[in-house]
């Protein structure tokens, strides 16, 4: 082959989903079955199946970027290591106390997360550091040496190390880890000082924790990755996206797991704003209903909406400053996402009450829903989109997936309808609505939380389950136009193409927002710039642009929270001072729902993100999908592919009832609109368009519904 493929991985509950792709936008894909028991065995399985149909080999491969949600799940389940916590005296239940928040108000049962390292295994050790980084008290490292001791004994893998202010002087955590390392080696140590050194000794505390508990399992994936694509035959390097969606080196994500804790989502957010600017549609929602979860983000002149922390394990995962306490703080930079427990593989099932409920459980990859016919009892949402007719009964992704549509309508039957009095097409759909209600949910948790209105964007859908929903679900929230994503079902790992690899750097900043914080603010970057260039260097980069970008953490005077706002300008000057101050001003108003203009602003933090794009073209100027004789020696076709044009009955509700509907292939649409009902069946997904819509076919490969009741 003359040109080498970048290959994306993304690794979800329920399908992993490859894509290889080259400069000339020739791409090849395979979804397989997840391998929970081990994650790297469905890659293999995946690769190998392309290498077959294609005669590619791992020698084509020039690059690979990986998503994962391994340190998600290790979190979630509470399945990662055992972890202590080394403090400055007086310190030891910062992680008990936290905020004094709750996401539940009303509800008297709800009891705060487990911390994540428990109260045996956090030591406290002698020292103080004031606020201005000066030393009050002196280490003591005889205490260290017994902390580490008894740490080692008890069991302990990793150690998480977070002293008072050492954001301000990071000398007392460094000579912890130190010690660490001389009188244990076997220990992994973490330091806050190193991996985000900005106040808040809660939040900087967490994340530290969270950061030591889920290193030594993402350790062992990623040399487990490493091993599985070189015994492929794949030697070139191995990127992981990282949760603001840019990337970072595996060596770089088995130091720092926490910057790609939420990897798996931001790639879908990625490509859609990639497909957004090819497209001239500047805002955007995003809506990625996959096997296991449904994801929402936005997307607003061009950019991606990035928040500066989260919490992980909070249920409707999202990082919202209006409901917080849920989870585990993580202030690493982050795509803003809401992710909730609705995907094609949630459970239906009846609660107390004898009301039909949708997730948050799934059947995940396995045993999977009823009709994979692989050991799955309990219906799900993929069940009833399959019992509506909206699904292919006999097959998925051309027929490598076996569909079992009588078991799918016998369990939805016995175990919904029947039990709740209704005809079990009328069950279906109501587990269809219930869906789609769950996942306004997380789209109103980006938008309208957020001062933004959802019918002034468009929505983007994608994820192999997302096109049969989006439709019915964008006419419930008003929204005008629907825009299916080309290869929808592997959309995810296709945006892993699209993203740039990036650093990340936070300094704590503490100053009035006035002239007089202009030289410091400046210097303050250069230092951050200079150290991000040599971080650049250090890892072999050639031929590439480097874009920088500044950003400062701020609030009115006496608050607690900060907003991030962007600073675009390559010089800041006295001359910005105001522009800063309305552009906070008008971020808090959309955000709060109130500002005051009169308030002094305080600086908080200073950020600089460097992104690093090669000057060689990565994207591709057209997207084809691969076929046989497209591309020289190629030899892939489609075990099997839809009918031309056909017709399914389909359930759309009491209002429209059964209706046949067309069944087409994308080569089958035109510019020209086609009135619904319709479904468009494709390799990796399925698109539904009810009646009362028009679909097209649109530029680079998409789909677009119109919305016209």
């Amino acid at each position: 082959m003359a040109d080498d493929f970048r290959v994306g991985i993304d690794i979800g509950g329920t399908f992993t989903d490859i894509v290889f792709m080259n400069k000339q936008g020739i791409i090849f894909t395979r979804k397989v079955p997840s391998t929970p028991d081990d994650y790297t065995r469905a890659i293999s399985s995946g690769v190998n199946e392309i290498f077959s149909a294609t005669r590619l080999s791992g020698a084509h491969v020039a690059e690979v970027v990986h998503g994962t949600t391994v340190a998600t799940n290790a979190v979630l389940e509470h399945t990662g290591s055992p972890t202590g916590l080394i403090t400055t005296s007086g310190f030891r239940d910062v992680l008990e106390i936290r905020r004094f928040r709750m996401p539940e108000l009303y509800n008297l049962a709800w009891e705060k997360p487990a911390p994540l390292a428990p109260r045996r295994f956090r030591l406290e050790v002698r020292e103080r550091i004031d606020y201005h980084g000066e030393v009050q008290v002196p280490l003591d490292e005889e205490g260290v040496a017994e902390a580490v001791d008894r740490l080692s004994a008890m069991g302990v893998e990793s150690v998480a190390v977070c002293l008072l202010n050492s954001y301000a002087n990071p000398r007392h955590e460094r000579r912890v880890c130190e010690i660490i390392h001389q009188r244990h080696p076997h220990l992994l140590a973490t330091i806050s000082s190193d991996l985000i050194p900005v106040i808040k000794e809660y939040e900087r505390t967490s994340e530290t924790v969270v950061n030591a508990y889920v290193r030594p399992i993402v350790i062992h994936y990623m040399k487990s990755l490493e091993e599985t694509i070189r015994g492929l035959g794949i030697q070139s390097p191995l990127l992981v996206m990282q949760s603001s969606g840019g990337m970072m080196s595996a060596e770089t994500a088995m130091e720092r797991p926490i910057y790609i804790i939420e990897c798996g989502p931001a790639a879908g957010v990625v490509g859609g704003c990639f497909i957004a600017k090819k497209l001239g549609i500047p805002n955007v929602l995003t809506l990625d209903m996959g096997g296991t979860t449904a994801k929402a983000s936005i997307i607003e002149d061009f950019r991606i909406s990035r928040a500066p922390f989260y919490e992980v394990g909070a249920g409707i995962s999202m990082a919202s400053r209006l409901c917080t306490g849920g989870g585990y703080v993580i202030r690493v930079p982050s795509i803003d996402i809401a992710e909730i427990g609705a995907g094609g593989g949630s459970m239906l099932w009846l609660d107390a009450g004898g009301h039909l409920r949708c997730g948050p459980r799934s059947a995940g990859a396995s045993p999977g829903p009823v009709c994979y016919d692989l050991g799955g009892t309990v219906p799900t949402t993929t069940d009833a989109n399959l019992v509506l007719g909206y699904i292919n009964p006999h097959y998925l992704t051309d027929g490598s997936l076996r569909l079992n549509a009588a078991r799918a309508l016998r369990a939805l039957e016995e175990q919904i309808a029947d039990p709740m009095g209704m005809g079990v097409h009328e069950a279906a759909f109501g587990a269809y609505m219930i869906s789609n209600s769950n996942m306004i949910r997380a789209i109103r948790a980006v938008s309208t939380e957020r001062g933004r209105d959802p019918r002034d964007f468009v929505l983007f859908a994608f994820g192999g389950a997302g096109p049969i929903h989006a439709a019915s679900l964008a006419r419930e929230m008003e929204i005008q136009k629907v825009v299916v994503m080309p290869n929808p079902g592997l959309f995810s790992a296709l945006g892993l193409l699209f993203s740039d690899i990036e650093h990340h750097l936070h300094e704590t900043f503490f100053r009035r927002l006035d002239e007089g914080a202009v030289d410091a603010a400046n210097q303050t970057w250069d230092t951050m710039k200079a150290r991000a260039m040599r971080d650049i260097e250090a890892g072999g980069h050639d031929n590439v642009e480097i874009h920088v970008e500044r950003l400062m953490d701020m609030r009115y005077a006496g608050q607690s929270s900060e907003l991030t706002i962007h600073v675009p300008w390559e010089s800041f000057t006295a001359d910005h001072v105001p522009l800063l101050a309305e552009r906070f001003n008008e971020e808090h108003l959309k955000t709060y729902a109130h500002k005051r203009a009169d308030e002094p602003i305080d600086i908080i933090n200073l950020r600089l993100v460097t992104r690093i794009r090669s000057l060689d073209e990565s994207f591709p100027n057209v997207l084809r999908r691969a076929c046989c004789g497209e591309y020289p020696g190629a030899g892939f076709k489609p075990a099997l592919t839809p009918p031309t044009q056909g017709l399914r009955p389909a359930y759309f509700g009491k209002k429209y009832g059964w209706v046949d509907t067309r069944v087409l292939r994308m080569e089958d649409l035109s510019r020209e609109p086609l009135a619904g009902p319709a479904i468009v069946e494709l390799y990796d997904s399925t698109c539904v368009v009810p009646p009362g819509c028009e679909m097209s076919a649109g530029d680079w490969g998409t789909i677009v519904i119109d919305i016209k009741e």
